[in-house]
């Protein structure tokens, strides 16, 4: 392929392919825009099918995906399900695609945690031990210099948060509750 044939693919995307044409040892496929409506994705979906070089071809899988940030896509995932995907992780970043993973792909949980939980982000554990007992505690200064905050973060970690590191001193907060 040519630069100039090269296909673009939008932000948040799936490849689908027509099966007819792939078990006929055909390549024939389109990269489809993820973060738009389900009957448009259908539509693309169906034009895909029509333009195959297999007459009458109506079976499709999904063999590859874009900008999920890491967030699991399978063959046969539905329509509707991409697009909550693609929805949540446009709205979320990295953050909403980590969330999916860490609850198994439950979407639900995922948008509960951060819409209840999310506490915010902060450089490291330790930052968020710092900000909270600040927040929570007169520390005399004379005291100040001997509280480790590090070891504070890991209890916090193995008792009462939820951490989602999303990049170097990127570390999102939640709220195990």
């Amino acid at each position: 392929m040519t630069p100039e044939t090269k296909e673009t693919v939008p932000n948040i995307a799936i490849y689908v392919a027509c099966l007819a044409a792939y078990n006929n040892g055909i390549l024939h496929g389109k990269w489809i825009d993820a973060n738009q409506p389900v009957p448009d994705i259908c539509k693309d979906v169906r034009d895909m099918l029509k333009a195959s070089p297999i007459e009458g071809a109506e079976e499709f899988a999904i063999h590859d995906y874009e900008g999920f940030e890491g967030a699991e896509i399978g063959e046969y995932t539905s329509i509707d399900h991409v697009v909550t995907f693609a929805a949540f992780i446009a709205e979320h970043d990295s953050l909403g695609a980590e969330l999916i993973n860490h609850f198994g792909g439950d979407l639900e949980e995922a948008k509960k945690m951060i819409e209840e939980n999310y506490h915010g982000v902060f450089d490291s554990v330790a930052e968020f031990a710092e900000q909270l007992t600040n927040d929570t505690t007169d520390i005399p200064e004379n005291l100040r210099h001997y509280i480790d905050f590090e070891k504070m973060g890991r209890d916090l970690e193995i008792n009462d948060v939820l951490t989602i590191e999303t990049g170097f001193q990127e570390v999102h907060i939640f709220w195990n509750r």
